[in-house]
């Protein structure tokens, strides 16, 4: 005789087994209509893993579909159904059964709604679960521009950090200034500048996240004009905000012994127009006088003094004579 126990699981097997082959997925036809059920996962214990639908996730709805991308849509349960088809210029895409469907411009999650809803409202399927997977992007790469080695568009995809852009383009140039503008592909009003140390570095907290679309222009570093009686005149990167009057003389291999350095100025330009501000150097150089912050464009002159150069004149013209010839090119 049978336990009453296996007496109920018998009976529990055979409804269980009358049902399965329409909870399986078989397909019907009302018509010429083919009407299909997708497969619903059924619980599991904790020991094994259960069978999940595909699905975007949180960083496929950070994909923004682009004209000319390659994407891949299925439906869980309707292998029949998986299509790779290449989006438009108009932004459609071609799908079986519900035909054509605008997924330009909207997020990989939006279009995987937009696709669920147009295959339910048909009567095609029951609680469609799609998922769309975007298999080439023609249009969704990182634009990196500015003082970096190799400006150009770089297909990061997935999460990606500033840093990671920055490398894509072979790193930054000696003419790099210290700030980035990020612009955001869904904001292109709203942009974000990240601003680095003066010693040049790359803390962490500025390694922000970067998405597909996104702009991101490393700023040019500015210039200072060292002119007069210095060893080296010319022009100057400022390595970082923190370039003074001093550190500027200084990339110009320092003043010569005939500079008349109380008399050096300073050159700026304003909305009025060029500005001479009176620079202390001796002062400054003996530490009584606070050193003077430059500004890109800024131009430093330390005049000669002629009571100096006297002693040396004949010398000086010797030498400019010399190197007049050498540099005359007929």
């Amino acid at each position: 005789m049978l336990s009453a126990k296996r007496t109920v699981f018998i009976v529990a097997f055979c409804i269980t087994a009358a049902t399965l082959p329409e909870a399986a997925g078989q397909s019907s036809r009302t018509g010429n209509t083919p009407v299909y059920q997708t497969i619903q996962p059924i619980a599991q214990s904790a020991s094994t893993t259960a069978a999940v639908p595909p699905s975007g996730g949180e960083q496929a709805t950070d994909l923004i579909i682009g004209s000319g991308d390659l994407v891949e849509v299925s439906v869980y349960g309707a292998p029949e159904f998986t299509k790779q088809v290449r989006v438009a210029d108009s932004g459609d895409i071609s799908l079986p059964l519900i035909g054509a469907v605008r997924v330009g411009g909207l997020s990989v999650h939006d279009a995987e709604l937009l696709v669920q809803k147009r295959l339910a409202d048909g009567g095609f399927f029951t609680d469609p679960q799609v998922s769309i997977f975007e298999k080439e992007y023609a249009t969704q790469g990182i634009s990196v521009l500015g003082e970096v080695q190799k400006p150009g568009i770089y297909p990061l995809l997935g999460s990606r950090k500033l840093f990671d852009a920055i490398s894509a383009a072979g790193g930054v140039t000696p003419k790099a200034g210290n700030s980035i503008t990020i612009t955001r592909r869904k904001s292109a009003q709203n942009s974000q500048t990240v601003v680095f140390p003066p010693n040049q570095t790359f803390p962490p907290q500025s390694n922000v996240d970067v998405f597909p679309g996104d702009t991101v222009v490393v700023a040019k570093a500015g210039i200072i004009y060292v002119v007069g009686d210095v060893r080296m005149p010319g022009g100057f990167v400022m390595e970082n905000s923190e370039t003074t009057v001093l550190k500027a003389i200084a990339m110009a291999q320092g003043a010569n012994t005939t500079a008349k350095l109380q008399k050096t100025v300073l050159i700026r330009k304003s909305e009025a127009g060029p500005q001479e501000i009176p620079v202390a150097l001796p002062l400054i150089m003996a530490a009584k006088a606070p050193d003077i912050k430059l500004q890109p464009d800024d131009i430093v002159f330390v005049p000669r003094s002629t009571g100096k150069a006297a002693a040396r004149r004949t010398l000086e013209a010797i030498l400019q004579t010399a190197t007049g010839v050498a540099i005359y090119r007929p």
